[in-house]
């Protein structure tokens, strides 16, 4: 939508008197993007001290927190439960998010760096494609009527089914929002990754429009389990904290007995070539680096230097990379980027000197599926994936999720 034309589009809209504080029921959404992460079960918010969310001195309401989330791994997230029924959502550098459930109403005089979100969440915009496996394992694909990435973007087979059959309608890139769509389909909430704060005018008329935007950050947790348990934030938004539980809890228990196996001493590289030849590898504590860990593996370049950057990854040239994992037991590939491969041929037309690597010669080169990097809750399965491929010579195909061996035939 041109600028002139949804400058018009606000105007009218505001002119019915739909964009007010207030509007949709609720109170009007703040701007949490200066808000920080909540540690233990006190809040540390402007609007809530001593345990108590407090509204303005004439209409104060006060609720106390009846308990606080449990988490095992995630640091980038925590809830606080009132007694009142309301759950406080904090995210490190992204805000707080007060979840009123469904006939509830939130403390009067609210401070303006809490945004409200009330349930039940029927019209969900999400433009965080994390978050939809999430979504999914609590079965809340429904719950999502708009996307920001469409039907061909999508390798979750339940969104992209939802996508086909017009139960999910593609409505605009995260920086370019149908806005007119969003709203004709009374968005409830919009979930957003933070590259929405490459594009801050969005969230901006997003809220002017009365719709509360949760910015999500579980791509930031260094820990796989970490990631995985942002399941349990999502189970809040959706009232369905006990499925997310349990599901988390079975991952657990599905870990357990590799997770309590001593290592293999095997070394393991993970990358991709780039598109000017160069070698994209993890860094020593990203998550990949640390799963491998975890399933029994070495990374190869646990001591990898670089430059001091957010990023999880780094650049090689090839002599470096040749240098770090000719003789590693097992090469993987990531195929999120760059398609997938087949066979060990067209991993040699990459760059033909990995024909000198000893697992390339041994046969021992594998492969991500695509849909890896979208199917956050999958990462137990990739743990178990290396694992297997690990520990046994030749693993049946079938028992593996994500990872499938480069084979020697065209």
């Amino acid at each position: 939508m041109g600028r002139n034309r949804l400058v018009r589009f606000l105007s009218a809209i505001a002119a019915t008197g739909l964009i007010a504080a207030g509007a949709c029921g609720c109170a009007a959404p703040g701007n949490p993007a200066g808000g920080s992460a909540v540690q233990g079960s006190a809040a540390q918010d402007s609007a809530v001290q001593g345990n108590t969310v407090h509204g303005s001195p004439e209409e104060i309401q006060t609720a106390k927190i009846d308990h606080s989330m449990e988490l095992l791994y995630a640091d980038q997230f925590s809830v606080d439960y009132y007694d009142n029924g309301c759950a406080l959502i904090t995210i490190k550098d992204s805000g707080s998010y007060l979840v009123v459930p469904a006939g509830k109403e939130p403390p009067k005089g609210l401070s303006d760096d809490i945004t409200v979100i009330r349930q039940p969440l029927s019209h969900i915009y999400l433009a965080a494609t994390s978050a939809m496996d999430s979504m999914r394992c609590l079965d809340g694909i429904s719950q999502i009527t708009l996307s920001g990435t469409d039907a061909s973007g999508w390798y979750i087979e339940e969104a992209k089914a939802a996508m086909e059959e017009g139960k999910m309608i593609y409505a605009g890139k995260y920086n370019a929002p149908d806005y007119e769509l969003i709203l004709s389909k009374s968005c409830d909430l919009a979930i957003e990754s933070t590259m929405i704060h490459h594009a801050p005018e969005v969230k901006e008329q997003l809220e002017q429009l009365g719709i509360p935007v949760l910015v999500e950050r579980s791509s930031y947790e260094s820990h796989p389990l970490g990631r995985m348990e942002w399941l349990k934030l999502y189970g809040v938004l959706l009232g369905k904290e006990d499925q997310a539980q349990e599901r988390f809890q079975q991952t657990l228990d599905r870990l357990a007995p590799v997770l309590d196996q001593e290592g293999t001493g095997k070394t393991v590289a993970f990358f991709y070539i780039t598109s000017n030849g160069g070698v994209n590898v993890r860094k020593p504590g990203d998550y990949i680096s640390k799963l491998i860990g975890m399933a029994g593996g070495e990374y190869v370049f646990q001591d990898l230097g670089g430059e001091e950057n957010a990023l999880s990854t780094m650049n090689l040239q090839m002599e470096a990379f040749y240098a770090g994992a000719k003789d590693a037991d097992l090469l993987i590939y990531n195929s999120a980027v760059d398609g997938g491969l087949r066979t060990l041929d067209e991993l040699l037309e990459k760059n033909e000197v990995l024909a000198e690597f000893r697992a390339v010669q041994e046969g021992n080169v594998w492969c991500t599926g695509q849909d890896l990097f979208q199917s956050s809750m999958g990462l137990g399965d990739l743990l178990l994936d290396i694992h297997t491929v690990l520990t046994q010579e030749d693993p049946e195909p079938e028992s593996l999720t994500y990872l499938y061996r480069l084979t020697k035939e065209g």
